[in-house]
């Protein structure tokens, strides 16, 4: 099937002939660029280069009406074009418009005729153009032994060389009351990540009553820790140190009933560069009598202006002990995604196993999607052996 695309409406208002398929894209949820600024109503005066992203299912002609002193290229294609030119799509999946200006206009949309299957962040209700900006998450969960007592779970994280993008998260040991794993902040900063949410549900944490509030017990060298907020609240450590792409990280969790009315959760970091296990942090959850459950990875990135990057991951080796040490494998993991994807306003993600290995990939406009709730397995190796972890020598 071929569809006839009419893309328009690249000023301040809608074009007065717009028709009534038109598919109109804001550029404050769906545009990137590296020479301006972009608001929540569009493009900002000023700029000299944006690219504005869509998916489609269907190829066909297209017609692109510019304002004066901006020309454009769709999927790299040259020369660039002004006025009012034809392009064809001939490759389904997503569509790259770049435009180039030396003191572009203020734009608020960019428009499509006929593409009624288009996918794209289409409003900011929900704050959604800062989360589309930002692409999907993608999530493993894995399974488990029924009623499995797990007092620690292990898992390995390799991020390839290249695929350290600033604004990733790597989220390694994830459990139903927090989270931990490795960060790119800066070009020069990069955290080992360990939070608790507390029992009292808010995203202040000066909110949190004294007797819920989550209580550090002790934390590694060079470690900072205090509290969270925005996205519930708890307690956070981390660690600032340079891991390297292309390195295999090593991730420890132990959760320790202590009474009827509180669990400790403890997280350690291996550290391949010198061989030797780190505290990272022991926090003491109030209102909590349980082994470690809901355990899952995920991938994420937290910066909206690295959106349009793509970056990946791999998972591997995962185990989980009971509190007598007995060790035993995961091998299957359930392919999820945030409310991004299962909203299809971002369909850039993927997961899966590659090399042996549970990976998940996500941002960037990628097309090669996979399917949401598939079920993997990774390969059981012959000679798969648990992790050698003196639990008395851990610090």
């Amino acid at each position: 099937m071929r569809t006839t695309f009419l893309l328009a409406c690249l000023g301040v208002a809608l074009h007065a002939a717009a028709q009534n398929d038109t598919t109109r894209i804001p550029l404050g949820g769906n545009a990137w660029t590296h020479s301006g600024r972009i608001t929540k109503t569009g493009l900002v005066a000023g700029w000299k280069d944006a690219t504005v992203y869509f998916h489609t299912a269907h190829t066909g002609q297209v017609h692109l009406v510019l304002p004066a002193g901006v020309t454009a290229m769709l999927n790299d294609a040259a020369p660039p074009l002004n006025g009012r030119k034809d392009w064809t799509i001939t490759d389904t999946g997503y569509q790259k418009v770049t435009l180039s200006s030396s003191n572009g206009p203020a734009l608020q949309a960019l428009c499509i005729t006929g593409a009624t299957d288009a996918a794209f962040t289409p409003n900011d209700e929900g704050n959604f153009f800062y989360w589309g900006r930002r692409g999907p998450s993608v999530h493993l969960s894995y399974a488990l032994p029924k009623d499995a007592r797990i007092q620690w779970f292990y898992n390995e994280v390799t991020v390839p060389v290249g695929q350290d993008v600033q604004g990733s998260y790597f989220m390694a040991d994830g459990f139903n009351v927090g989270y931990f794993g490795m960060q790119v902040n800066s070009p020069t900063e990069r955290h080992i990540l360990f939070s608790v949410w507390s029992p009292f549900n808010t995203d202040d944490p000066k909110a949190i009553p004294d007797s819920l509030r989550i209580r550090l017990l002790r934390k590694g060298d060079a470690v900072h820790a205090g509290a969270f907020g925005n996205e519930g609240s708890g307690g956070q450590s981390y660690l600032n140190y340079m891991w390297s792409a292309g390195h295999t990280y090593r991730f420890l969790l132990e959760a320790q009933p202590a009474d009827s009315d509180r669990t400790v959760f403890t997280a350690w970091f291996y550290t391949p560069e010198d061989g030797r296990w780190r505290l990272i942090a022991s926090f003491s959850r109030p209102k909590t009598h349980a082994w470690l459950t809901g355990l899952h990875s995920f991938l994420e990135n937290f910066d909206p202006e690295a959106g349009d990057k793509t970056r990946y991951v791999l998972f591997n080796h995962q185990w989980i002990a009971d509190s007598t040490n007995h060790w035993t494998p995961i091998h299957r993991a359930r392919f999820t995604g945030d409310n991004t994807a299962r909203k299809g306003y971002r369909l850039d993600y993927a997961g899966g196993v590659r090399d042996g290995a549970f990976f998940l990939k996500n941002a960037g406009f990628f097309s090669d999607r996979v399917p949401l709730d598939t079920w993997f397995e990774r390969p059981a190796p012959s000679d798969e052996a648990p992790p050698a972890i003196d639990f008395a020598k851990l610090p």
